[in-house]
């Protein structure tokens, strides 16, 4: 099914009954979404109250668009105008005025070129799969990841829609050891940075498809921008990469994803645009949207650049994609510490362990596998820097890498003049050294 444009039809206005008769119709019987190998989505019977329940909430974050394009993988991108967006609901941010543009842009944000991999953000040709056929939003209008009701009743509840879990994230040193035992590990093979004055990270990312076994469970590849304390409920983090999440998406592809809290993951923030927060500005990146082409073993590798920086003048999160793409921002209202500045920054890869029949997941980080294997076969991070006081960039060399199983995952790291600071990291999970 290719690209084609959907104008504004009133779809948001259908009588609420008839929603609920259609839904339950359709949703009473198991029924997955698009997948050859796992069903991602399951459901029993719901009641009629749930699913009105949830369909006033999709009213609320899925605005009105001035164009809808269907994109061939299912997904349908609304073009909701940039004033109508989800995140002026915020109370913060009632009478907020969009920044068109950051106050200035840091020094030295040209992205290095190397000849054997291939940037799929420099906006030239197809990254995203709703660019199959040229067609983009209106001037004016923000592209938006329409959420349904097979998203939401993918969730564990309504409320856990777009989150993460409230479990403490990985504070460096003082990481305690994946909860294997409960079934709800969280591992990690990262390289992080600390220090009192940091404003911003910047890394090229190799995207891959890696495998995920069970549809509560995800793998990614992100920049952490950190601030507050690890064991509190203070936590601020903005963060941003790629991922394949079955639950959030319902299908194996990888996404372009961005997050945000302010309060350690417990009440405040989600992924994406899925609740008021971040303040999109650019008409041709959908957040949430799958990413193509991506990389294969021995083959063509593929790269996206992210930059998450703090406006010196406005104080804002700025994102920035390729070499110098402005997708938004995370206004300072939203935050706490990190309304002054950052004090750690992480880059590398995350998988949820369900312990499926009471062994490892075999969902892979990264390629899935080692990082021992090198370019062509192991993910990698390269070009790492900081944006230091002064709103420049600079390499980050005073890295630690981190990794709590290596026999499931793993990472090493090293500089070079044209990766400058770099990592290959990853993983297959299930082998015979991690059972």
């Amino acid at each position: 099914m290719g690209i084609g444009a959907i104008r504004k039809r009133g779809f948001f206005s259908i009588i609420p009954h008839l929603i609920v008769s259609i839904f339950l119709a359709i949703l009473c019987q198991e029924s997955s979404a698009i997948s050859t190998s796992l069903n991602y989505t399951k459901y029993k019977q719901i009641s009629s109250l749930r699913v009105a329940r949830i369909q006033r909430h999709l009213d609320k974050i899925n605005k009105s668009p001035v164009l809808t394009i269907q994109s061939p993988d299912g997904d349908m991108i609304d073009c909701v105008h940039k004033r109508k967006q989800p995140a002026l609901d915020h109370p913060l941010l009632k009478h907020h005025k969009i920044q068109r543009v950051p106050s200035r842009m840091p020094k030295g944000v040209k992205m290095s070129k190397t000849n054997t991999s291939r940037s799929v953000d420099g906006m030239r040709g197809m990254w995203q799969m709703w660019h199959q056929k040229g067609e983009l939003c209106p001037k004016g209008t923000v592209p938006v990841r329409r959420s349904t009701l097979r998203d939401v009743l993918r969730a564990k509840s309504l409320y856990h829609f777009g989150k993460k879990t409230t479990a403490p994230p990985h504070g460096g040193a003082a990481t305690p050891a994946p909860n294997i035992a409960a079934g709800t590990g969280h591992e990690h093979a990262i390289a992080y940075t600390k220090s009192s004055d940091m404003y911003g990270a910047k890394a090229t990312i190799n995207v891959w498809d890696p495998v995920v076994e069970a549809s509560n469970e995800f793998s990614l590849s992100q920049i952490w921008v950190l601030s507050g304390s690890f064991d509190g409920s203070d936590l601020n983090s903005i963060e941003a990469g790629w991922q394949v999440s079955p639950e959030l998406y319902g299908d194996s592809r990888p996404r372009l994803f961005t997050y945000w809290t302010s309060d350690a993951y417990q009440a405040t923030g989600c992924y994406n645009l899925l609740c008021s927060g971040f303040v999109q500005t650019n008409s041709r990146i959908a957040i949430g949207a799958a990413i193509s082409p991506i990389s294969s073993v021995t083959g063509n590798q593929y790269d996206i650049t992210i930059l998450i920086w703090k406006d010196p003048k406005l104080g804002n999160w700025w994102l920035g994609f390729g070499d110098s793409t402005l997708v938004g921002y995370w206004p300072a209202e939203l935050f706490t510490h990190l309304s002054d500045r950052a004090t750690m920054v992480e880059w590398g890869g995350e998988i949820v362990n369900s312990r499926p029949e009471n062994r490892h997941t075999s969902t892979q980080m990264g390629s899935g596998r080692f990082s021992g294997e090198g370019f062509g076969k192991a993910s990698y991070f390269r070009n790492l820097e900081i944006v230091d006081s002064d709103n420049g960039l600079i390499s980050a060399r005073d890295i630690t890498v981190l990794a709590e199983n290596t026999n499931c995952y793993d990472i090493q790291n090293s500089y070079n003049d044209q990766w400058g600071t770099h990592f290959y990291y990853g993983g297959p999970g299930k082998n015979p050294l991690c059972p």
